[in-house]
């Protein structure tokens, strides 16, 4: 760390030299938003390839599989025991063809692709190290080895796989698709056994030897997902195990199993026989099977439909599954029409897949074999249909309800369908174009209405949202052509030239008649104005072929595009200008949509094979703003023709803000709660705000039969949680399978029952629990627990059980836990294994009475009282949903965060992890209508969302901004100091500066002038820096304040809370003040004491990342700059030595051993921690997470500055602009340290 932020300081040649800070003083660019306006909120992940073999590797907690353009490779998180997507290797420009672990570094991988480039890559550092092309060899035959029931025959059998046995060469593993497996000699050529299958249906497609227990292997079927195990000695399987409906693509067992955490390192138990990979039993009596002990193994499962998932042989559990994805490029995407939730994807491997964009979960997949999909189209409103264009199957509709084909259009032959379009003004009509030249119009039977011939194939069409009988066409021939089906004619009635390559997608725009939009080959997006025959703009910036197209349904000039560049561009249409671009898929751009009611959530879909998802709220943050600020509907929503004049800020336009206006007026007295929700779910993207309402909404006390429907399949409040289960396992039990199934992967009523089971028994229902299980005839389970409800029971069920006698099978420690009632070492069991929300409901249970715990004799011979363990229980629920939160915001998930802290009515903790998600609009939200329990929170937020209006240049020097940045500090009841901050960083001449003044209640700066220098006779320093900086001449107050803070230092008593407020007033000076040449030492000198005060704060807030990079920073100012400060730089070394020394020995034992401090750092750190005292706001102590912190970019990788580590997630650049730190540390860095790390005395400004 310290060489890597020295070294960059050397790259710098510190502190940027005066030209770049002149440049700043002079245009006001420091206060330029250095990150992308679109954030990336979710992402699908593609599926596993079916084509080729070796598609799937591991290395010791690390595993990988390849769609056909990128590997995925996922790491275990040990803290939590799951599988994380890490990173996104895509260099490959043809179908990948094999991947391969190096034996020897696990940070060293190999893909092959089908140009026959083999890449080697640094996992670690998710870089390329080499690229070898021209390896192509020759093929050398050895020996051909038949099946003997093959002999002397022409039948053939193909091999599907075969493995050397991993101790022997002579001994190989071979698998015929219809022969079944040998183990052959390789030597003699002779076959030395042959295994039987149980069903002669079943053939092998893929298999594995398991390296930890010689003599095992294991085989996928090829059919179904069977996983069987093995061992040589026996011809017949040791266990079968069926894991999904589909067969098997792939298998690859870990040579060194991931190493997880022992859940009794949390509460330490007597006689503990669990472990995270076997289930805590008595040892069974065996069977024969089962005395081949099962492989405690883990194995790399590939399925034929794309899954893939990690699968514990040993526990018969997934620790990790990605059931469903496309394994193949995704062309189109479209949201629901009648539900935001639901996403549809089409894709070149012939599936069409719905999924819910809360969970990322696949809920419907179209039945295949359609070739390449280019193009879907959903019905209007809720007729669940999605009508689909094919390559060489014409288009088709599909009933995702009944989960088939319902028609199929074939007016183009063979010809492929690269668009299809239902109209939403006309429900029975869909439009088809297609190779063959035609655009045509049908029916939903089948009528055909028109057929409009183009000299060239018709790419795109796109029926107008104002006209039911107008539709736009995309030609090869370069033209744009408007047709209108109310004449007889097959002519256009306009035709539009203009591009310079084929045309592609166009799009009317929802908001202004007659406006329409087209992508084409030449790179350039065209506007072109129906009314006016005319192309009114061509946006330029992509560097190859136009894709996506998307107009905003809210924002009138709104537009985004994606490309073959990979990039996806928002566009302003009113002047062209490009507002942001996004690098992160790693392949070409092909479908952009966003629902009418969501509007500021887009997905985008590419030949990378992902699905993203992305929020466009910050394009748009004044609107949000004015909303929380009550301001006046005139500055809220508005018409098109005053939204897109030029330089109009943006106002919202569409149907969807219009009835929530109408929906809002509608109601008495103050509607400002239900205003902030509304507006609040409007603009968030999925991921937990609609969960985060509903809670506040039983916290205010609103009437539970209010609460919505899907409710009880989010975090729900403590008081709901047991309740709703119990119904849920009551439903379970009694509900029949609906004839069409229940979606993908249906369970059977077997699979029903047992969930049942499982529920009652974690709210404490025993009896109901042995009744489920008899009815499943697993006695054993039944039995064991039977004593908790009376010895009587028990030995009825023993007689029953002698009348039904079955085969005995493994129990687990479950069931004996809630028959004793030892919550703790239950919930500690779930814990250790990642199950926190099986904790969180056993703890809620254990609080509501449901689980008692058995008397115990007490040496005095009475029993334990119930009267502690309320309470015990009560902090256990509380423990259990902080770790619940916790994993949910290290995952960047800071909403479900706040609703484990609200379900549990933590208010407090809530506030903060929408905070320390920079989730600032909807903490402010959420904390006024929560009033005066989460008002410290709320202001606090208020205070950094000012601070975020402050340094945006296209506004704050505009008086709009500046105004909101004041409404924002007046919603404080103690604002004074705030609205001093904010009128002595204002950028402005006299006029305005004494305008704003006088808005704040402030005098004007003649007079702050004035009392300044009484203040100053007076002795009262912080009043002095406060007026001279509101004066014509605020550089005065740099003396006064950095004279006291270095007096403060050079004592012995100072404390952080003495010092900090000082410098924090004395950084709000104008940047073009605290520039000017007569002001360097002053500013040399505060940006060292900010740097160091700014390290123990982070000290306190627990802001690790960040800790050694301030110290460094200060160290290389003191080092570099002419000051004369109370500081040394071997104090500082010391300092940050000690803090290390004893924050690492606090770690957990499992993790690397470090060297215990020495006295003199403990002496050292414990004055340390003297002076900087605990944090006022409790639950601000922790490291920032905003969403999509873990998520993965395809694109170039960025370096931090600061650490020297790859940054994940959002990436924010410094005023160089080319240095780059991740989000989350700049957010941390400016709450502590309010100036830039390059040491220029630029403020900060990630908000």
């Amino acid at each position: 760390m310290r060489a890597t932020f020295s070294r960059f300081w050397d790259q710098q040649g510190i502190g940027m030299n005066m030209e770049i800070l002149k440049c700043f003083a002079k245009n006001d660019t420091y206060a330029k938003a250095k990150m992308s306006h679109v954030k990336q909120v979710g992402l699908l992940a593609a599926g596993c390839q079916p084509w080729n073999k070796d598609i799937c590797a591991a290395s010791g907690d690390r595993f990988a599989y390849c769609a056909t353009l990128a590997v995925y490779i996922y790491q275990l998180d040990h803290r939590y025991n799951e599988f994380k997507l890490h990173a996104i290797m895509s260099e490959h420009k043809k179908t990948i063809t094999a991947i391969s672990w190096c034996p020897h570094n696990p940070d060293v991988f190999a893909s092959a692709s089908a140009d026959s480039l083999v890449i080697i890559w640094n996992v670690n550092e998710q870089k390329v190290v080499a690229k070898l092309d021209n390896t192509k060899g020759s093929k050398n035959q050895k020996h051909i080895l038949r099946p003997e029931s093959l002999e002397g025959t022409d039948e053939e059998d193909p091999v599907t796989a075969l493995e050397w046995d991993p101790l022997s060469t002579d001994y190989l593993l071979v698998a015929n698709l219809h022969n079944g497996i040998r183990l052959v000699d390789s030597e003699s050529l002779s076959c030395i056994t042959t295994f039987s299958f149980p069903s002669a249906a079943a053939s092998v497609q893929c298999l594995a030897w398991v390296s930890s227990a010689p003599g095992m292997f294991i085989t996928g079927d090829s059919q179904v997902g069977v996983l069987r195990v093995w061992n040589v000695s026996r011809t017949t399987p040791i266990d079968n195990v069926k894991l999904k409906q589909t067969g098997f693509h792939g298998l690859h067992v870990l040579s060194s199993p991931p190493k997880k955490k022992s859940c009794s390192s949390q509460y330490p138990t007597k006689n503990h026989h669990t472990s995270s990979t076997s289930e805590a039993v008595p040892p069974p009596t065996l069977t024969q099977n089962q005395a081949f002990s099962l492989p405690p193994g883990h194995t790399v499962c590939c399925f034929m439909d794309g899954g893939v998932g990690l699968y514990d042989m040993g526990a018969k559990k997934w620790d990790f599954l990605r059931d469903l994805g496309h394994v193949e490029t995704i062309f189109d995407c479209k949201f629901k029409p009648d539900n935001p939730d639901l996403l549809a994807t089409a894709s070149f491997d012939g599936t069409i897949k719905v999924w819910d964009i809360n969970t990322l979960s696949a809920v419907y997949t179209s039945p295949g074999n359609e070739g390449v999909i280019y193009s879907i189209s959903w019905a209007p409103g809720n007729l669940n249909c999605i009508a689909g264009g094919t390559s060489r199957n014409g288009g088709f509709i599909w009933d995702i309800q009944k989960g088939k084909l319902i028609t199929r259009f074939s007016e183009h032959g063979k010809n492929g369908i690269f668009c299809i379009a239902w109209s939403h003004k006309d429900s029975k009509r869909i439009a088809t174009c297609s190779s063959d030249g035609f655009c045509i119009i049908r029916t939903i039977d089948g009528n055909v209405l028109h057929k409009y011939k183009h000299p060239a194939a018709v790419f795109g069409c796109d029926w107008s949202q104002n006209n039911k009988d107008m539709i736009a066409t995309g030609c090869e021939d370069k033209n744009v052509r408007v047709y209108y089906l109310a004449t007889s004619s097959d002519q256009p009635l306009k035709v539009f030239t203009g591009h310079t390559a084929k045309v592609f997608h166009v799009r009317w725009s929802p908001l202004r008649e007659g406006i329409l939009c087209s992508g084409s080959d030449d790179g350039t997006v065209r506007i072109w104005d129906y009314t006016q025959d005319a192309c009114i703009n061509v946006l330029s910036g992509h560097t190859a072929p136009v894709r996506g197209l998307m107009w905003n349904p809210e924002i009138p000039y709104l537009l985004i595009s994606g490309s073959w560049d990979y990039t996806i561009r928002v566009w302003d249409t009113r002047d062209g200008t490009c507002l942001d671009t996004v690098y992160d898929h790693g392949a070409d751009v092909y479908g952009l949509t966003c629902h009418p009611s969501r509007p500021f959530t887009m997905a985008s879909c590419s030949r990378d094979s992902t699905v993203r998802l992305w929020s466009l709220t910050p394009l748009i943050n004044p609107l949000q703003i004015n909303i929380l600020t009550d301001r006046c509907w005139d500055d809220i929503i508005g018409n098109t023709d005053r939204a897109v004049e030029s330089g109009a800020p943006p106002l919202l336009c569409g149907k969807v803000s219009r009835d929530i206006k109408q929906e809002l007026e509608k109601l008495s007295g103050s509607p400002q709660g239900k205003k902030l929700r509304w507006f609040s779910e409007f603009f968030s993207p999925p991921g937990g705000s609609k969960n985060l309402w509903d809670l506040v909404a039983v916290i205010k006390g609103q009437d539970d039969s209010l609460l919505p429907q899907n409710y009880c399949k989010g975090i729900m409040h403590m008081k709901h949680l047991v309740r709703f289960r119990l119904s849920k396992a009551q439903e379970l039990t009694t509900v029949k399978m609906s004839k069409f199934g229940g979606g993908i992967g249906a369970p059977s009523k077997e699979e029903r029952l047992k969930e049942a089971a499982e529920i009652h028994l974690r709210l404490g229902q025993i009896q109901r629990y042995c009744e489920l299980m008899v009815e499943l005839g697993e006695w054993d389970k039944a039995l064991s627990v039977a004593p908790g409800v009376s010895m009587k029971y028990w030995r009825k069920l023993m007689q029953r059980r002698a009348d039904q006698l079955i085969q005995e099978e493994n129990d687990d420690v479950i069931p004996y836990c809630i028959a004793v009632g030892d919550v703790k070492k239950l919930v500690s069991f779930f814990t250790s294994r990642g199950q926190l929300k099986e904790a969180l409901l056993v703890a809620q249970a254990a609080c509501e009475g449901n689980i008692q715990m058995l008397p115990l004799s007490t040496t005095s011979g009475t029993s334990n009282s119930d009267g502690n363990n309320t309470d015990d229980y009560n902090d256990l629920l509380q423990k259990v949903s902080k770790e619940l939160a916790d994993w949910y915001f290290q995952d960047g998930h800071a909403v479900l965060a706040a609703c484990c802290h609200l379900a549990v009515e933590n208010i407090e903790l809530a506030m903060a992890n929408l905070i320390r998600g920079n989730e600032l609009e909807l903490a402010i939200s959420v904390g006024t209508v929560l009033g005066e329990s989460a008002a410290q929170a709320t202001h606090y937020a208020l205070e950094l969302l000012a601070r975020k209006c402050m340094a945006v240049i296209t506004c704050f020097p505009s008086l709009g901004y500046r105004d909101v940045a004041v409404d924002l500090l007046m919603m404080i009841p103690d604002n004074k100091l705030q609205l001093v901050k904010l009128c002595a960083f204002y950028p402005g001449c006299i006029a305005e500066i004494n305008d704003l003044h006088e808005k704040c209640n402030l005098p004007d700066v003649e007079e702050c002038m004035r009392v300044a220098e009484t203040m100053q006779a007076d002795g009262n320093v912080f009043e002095t820096i406060k007026y001279y900086l509101l004066s014509t001449e605020p550089e005065k107050a740099l003396p006064v304040g950095i004279q006291y803070v270095k007096e403060q230092l050079c004592g012995s008593d100072w404390s952080l809370d003495s010092v900090f407020p000082y410098l924090d007033l004395l950084s709000y000076i104008r940047t073009e003040q605290l520039m000017l040449p007569k002001c360097s030492e002053f500013r040399n000198e505060l940006l060292i004491l900010c740097g160091y005060i700014g390290a123990l704060f982070a000290i306190r807030r627990q802001y690790n990342s960040i800790v050694p990079a301030l110290y460094e920073y200060t160290s290389q100012l003191l080092k570099r700059r002419e000051v004369s400060v109370p500081l040394k730089i071997e104090q500082l070394s010391e300092e940050l030595d000690a803090w290390r020394a004893c924050t690492q020995s606090n770690k957990p034992m499992d993790e690397l051993p470090c060297t215990p401090p020495s006295e003199s750092q403990r002496a050292l750190y414990s004055v340390l921690v003297s002076r900087i005292q605990e944090e006022p706001l409790k639950g601000m102590v922790g490291p920032d997470c905003v969403t999509g912190s873990n998520l993965p970019s395809h694109s170039d990788v960025h370096t931090s500055c600061l650490t020297g580590l790859k940054i994940q997630g959002p990436v924010f650049f410094l005023e160089d602009g080319k240095s780059a730190i991740s989000l989350n540390d700049a957010l941390m860095w400016a709450k502590v340290n309010p100036f830039s790390p390059l040491g220029t005395g630029i403020r900060l400004n990630p908000f």
